[in-house]
């Protein structure tokens, strides 16, 4: 297990006042069908903080579904793009070791303390990245977030290896500086 995660595990009952296994079953009864809908509730009925939430609903999935298989269904009819995948993880892994790579159903949210890119196979030959990079002016590259909304303050598209250029591991490793 990653060990920025494993840290956020072990701090869930001080941080939240429960502990994992009492957060997966007040979910369980719940059974939201969205993740989203499910970090809402602990945000607003339980006051969680958002990071917290997402792990915590994160980890409520059915844990029988590995990382692996939530990558590869993201990436069925889309296989072109996974060599641009693996490409990003290696980089944003060499980071640091506090670094938490949370599959989802439809993309993979890159964790510091808070989440600080997003990668998500937007079609089938292409890859969205999206940023948390506050202040920062948009170019005709690093666009405006797009359909991220208030997820990513900017979004750069990528359809090529050749695009993980100095640029963008520069706007990747801002992003990673600033989610402290």
């Amino acid at each position: 297990m990653d060990k920025a995660l494993k840290t956020m595990i072990d701090n869930i009952p001080e941080k939240t006042g429960k502990s994992l296994s009492e957060w997966k079953a007040i979910l369980k009864e719940k059974s939201f069908t969205k993740h989203s809908e499910g970090v809402k509730y602990l945000k607003t009925e339980h006051n969680v903080t958002h990071g917290f939430a997402n792990t915590i609903v994160t980890l409520s999935k059915d844990e029988n579904t590995p990382s692996e298989d939530l990558i590869e269904n993201q990436y069925k009819g889309k296989e072109n793009l996974i060599p641009i995948y693996k490409e990003l993880i290696t980089y944003i892994k060499s980071l640091g070791d506090d670094v938490t790579i949370t599959p989802k159903k439809g993309s993979v949210s890159i964790i510091r303390k808070r989440q600080f890119v997003l990668i998500k196979p937007a079609t089938k030959t292409r890859i969205d990245l999206g940023f948390k990079l506050k202040d920062k002016p948009t170019t005709e590259r690093l666009e405006d977030s797009g359909p991220f909304g208030t997820m990513c303050t900017h979004r750069v598209k990528m359809s090529e290896l050749k695009e993980i250029d100095s640029e963008l591991k520069k706007w990747i490793k801002e992003a990673y500086e600033k989610s402290i």
